[in-house]
């Protein structure tokens, strides 16, 4: 049994867990600092440079290029190697396309809706070349492809660090990599600029790289200081915020930030109108087409409506405004995996670069040397020719004897038999001679270069110019100063209309417009009734008092419409078993209520302190087992009484300002209740209201009605916690649980 087979499964768990990991690290997602590309990316690149689909070659069918790919180099499904490869040809994903595509390759607004393989063609782009023009000349090292039948390169002769300029993202075992794109002019001024002056720092650097730059052209609206911070660690985030302007009292959001769709947003901000989020937008457009990728009008309900603050509520609440991640994590020259800054990954690609080009100059000055060292075997031939031709046509081993004879070596001996007969003229021999000074000249240049680090830099400066000039463009994104979005209040976005909250005896709720709604004229389900109603605003609050003293807070514009019967308080809150509702109130946060429970003990309070957004409810009123009555809002503590009416007739005013005001508890005595008769069920408090001073009390009895003027009511005003005095007979029964209040005239 070998080592391997005796593991314990733990070990050989962890052994193949850690091979797994490294592969997909080193093999999958992570790119190389040298030509900034994935394993995948440089497969697609390398098969199609062999099948010739250069930028000015004809179009071919992806088909033929995804086959390749997997069969010679890449052995995994055709899907993700097709996938990978039309990311490299959208423009919107991808900074410099490396691939140019013809069909159908997606959209901005669905970048996943391309055409299936066996409909598209596909060739590399112009921009590819920098990856491919000093392949062949010995700049980089080989490796057997996944069967060994093919060699392939492990890196490209990227002429631009391209890993900057179409950065790369992809996912590995316990680490990522985000790199963000860049612009290729300050990618390359900058680089230039490190060469003359290695010492910059990366505030330096920064004066020539400002920020990323992406495919699409939304604004970065990040500080420098957090380009700084990001720049200087290699981590951060990238704040990006869509672009739009004002047309004919429109908003025309023509550019998204990057990796956005368009369908997104749409979708983000009609959810938003029909959740009622939001009630500013009365239509909402796509017009996008080929001319403008990105084109969202957004039409406000009038032009009162401040445009700027909707988009700043859109920016906030929708991905139109998004941050982008990011990780400068890549493959180094050494072959580990680490999180570059700005200024260590452009030193790191100048190595790379530096490396490339020395192989270059030696793969080339090998060659030189090679080819003068045969010029100098053919001149040897032509100066002797009558000589070399009797050898060639006397003996039987003519390489042997034309070595010993001139003193040449094999490779010289050789050249002379491949010449042919028309090469003997003596034309011939001049362009050998100019062919060798020629070449004698290039191979003292290239040591000259080789053996001086300031000609090598010279070289590779103007390489990166020449780069600069064929390929250097615009930055798309620009860096803007901007305010912090900021989301809408739910407040500011909810109308403040006028409504009447009803409550049911059952514990159904409902919302009425306006303040002139009739509750008990409304229908009501079979053995339901009405209970209690608060006149309020939309943008407001209801808080509904349940018989344990408990208060609940539910949004008046999140309830039913009074056409209907409404819906069961129940249904949206958690409240505890047995509870019943016992009235309900609505105002603004300062206005005051009346809680009262039937044993005859209350206290003002505000609405504020009432409401919650804890759907358990919150302890209001410490009931001590009696049963609250419906909360009654207070108008003014200094000019109004409150009313009482027990069960066995009798009624007391007392002053507001008798009451304590409180956030909870159980309240002072408001109306002497009978400990004994309330035990026995013979007398409790049955009716509570806060009365305006100056006004007339309207009572009901039945069918009948009985108004008491003001001047009446001072019979019935006591001191706080009196029994009060008897109602008229005839109305000591009072049926109705609201009293009617009218103004003495």
């Amino acid at each position: 049994m070998s080592k391997e087979e005796s593991l314990p499964i733990g070990g050989y768990a962890e052994k193949a867990y850690l091979e797994y990991s490294m592969y997909v690290i080193l093999d999958r997602a992570l790119p190389f600092v040298g030509d900034g590309l994935k394993p995948v990316q440089r497969r697609i690149v390398y098969a199609m440079s062999e099948l010739g689909l250069k930028s000015t070659a004809k179009f071919k069918k992806s088909a033929r290029t995804v086959g390749d790919v997997i069969g010679k180099f890449h052995p995994h499904g055709d899907g993700a190697a097709y996938e990978a490869m039309v990311l490299m040809a959208q423009s919107f994903s991808t900074r410099y396309p490396l691939i140019e595509g013809q069909g159908n390759f997606g959209s901005l607004d669905d970048p996943k809706s391309f055409a299936a393989m066996r409909y598209t063609e596909c060739r590399l782009s112009a921009y590819a070349q920098t990856l491919l023009t000093e392949i062949s000349q010995g700049t980089v090292d080989w490796m057997p492809n996944f069967d060994g039948t093919l060699i392939e390169p492990k890196f490209l002769s990227s002429r631009l660090p391209n890993v900057l300029l179409n950065g790369a993202s992809g996912i590995a075992v316990g680490m990522a990599t985000d790199i963000p794109p860049h612009n290729l002019t300050d990618v390359v001024k900058a680089t230039i600029e490190l060469i003359d002056n290695p010492k910059m720092t990366i505030p330096e650097l920064m004066d020539y790289i400002p920020s990323p730059d992406f495919p699409t052209s939304a604004e970065i609206i990040s500080t420098t200081e957090e380009m700084l911070e990001m720049y200087s660690t290699g981590r951060g985030s990238v704040k990006l915020r869509a672009k739009y302007e004002i047309e004919n009292g429109e908003i025309v959001i023509n550019a998204l930030p990057y990796q956005v769709s368009t369908s997104k947003i749409l979708e983000q901000i009609a959810s938003q109108i029909d959740s009622k989020k939001i009630n500013m937008i009365e239509d909402l457009r796509d017009e996008s087409d080929e001319e403008n990728p990105s084109r969202i009008i957004v039409v406000p309900r009038s032009n009162r409506i401040d445009k700027d603050a909707l988009m700043s509520h859109l920016f906030s609440t929708t991905d139109l405004e998004k941050n982008v991640r990011v990780n400068m994590n890549a493959i180094g020259l050494n072959g580990k995996p680490q999180v570059f800054d700005l200024k260590r990954i452009l030193k790191e690609w100048l190595k790379f670069r530096t490396d490339t080009v020395r192989r270059r100059l030696q793969h080339r000055l090998d060659w030189v040397n090679d080819r003068l060292h045969i010029l100098d075997g053919l001149l040897v031939a032509f100066l002797n020719l009558d000589e070399v031709i009797k050898i060639i046509r006397t003996h039987d081993e003519p390489k042997k004897e034309l070595m010993k004879k001139f003193k040449l070596s094999e490779i010289q001996a050789n050249a002379i038999l491949d010449i042919r007969l028309r090469q003997l003229a003596k034309l011939e021999e001049e362009s050998i001679l100019a062919e060798k000074n020629e070449l004698f000249s290039e191979a003292k240049d290239i040591e000259k270069t080789l053996g001086s680090a300031s000609r090598l830099k010279t070289l590779i400066k103007k390489e990166l110019k020449e780069d600069l000039d064929e390929f250097g463009d615009k930055r798309n994104s620009s860096m803007v100063e901007a305010k912090e979005s900021k989301a809408f209040d739910e407040k500011e976005l909810i109308s403040n209309d006028p409504m009447t909250v009803v409550l049911s005896k059952r514990g159904w709720i409902r919302a009425a417009k306006g303040h002139d709604a009739d509750p008990e004229s409304l229908q009501y389900r079979e053995g339901d009734g009405y209970l209690s109603s608060s006149k309020a605003r939309n943008s407001q609050n209801a808080v509904i008092l349940d018989n344990f003293g408990k208060a609940y807070s539910l949004p008046i514009h999140k309830l039913p419409s009074a056409r209907g019967q409404g819906d069961p308080v129940s249904g949206s809150i958690n409240a505890q078993s047995g509870a019943t509702f016992s009235g309900v109130v609505a105002g603004n946060d300062e206005d005051l209520c009346i809680l009262a429970a039937d044993s005859g003990y209350g206290f003002i309070a505000k609405i504020v302190d009432l409401q919650t957004k804890n759907k358990s409810g919150k302890a209001a009123l410490n009931t001590k087992g009696a049963i609250p009555l419906s909360p009654q809002k207070l108008a003014s503590i200094e000019n109004s009484f409150i009313v009482s009416i027990s069960e066995e007739g009798k009624m007391l005013l007392i002053e507001a300002a008798d009451l304590p005001i409180l956030s909870k508890g159980k309240g002072n005595k408001i109306i002497s209740i009978d400990k004994k008769q309330y035990a026995a069920k013979e007398n409790k408090l049955l009716h509570l209201l806060a009365l305006p001073k100056e006004a007339s009390l309207k009572i009901y009895s039945g069918k009948q009605h009985y108004e008491i003027k003001s001047k009446d009511l001072n019979n019935f005003v006591g001191a706080r916690g009196r029994k009060g005095n008897y109602l008229p007979k005839g109305f000591r029964r009072i049926d109705s649980a609201e009293a009617l209040l009218t103004q003495d005239k």
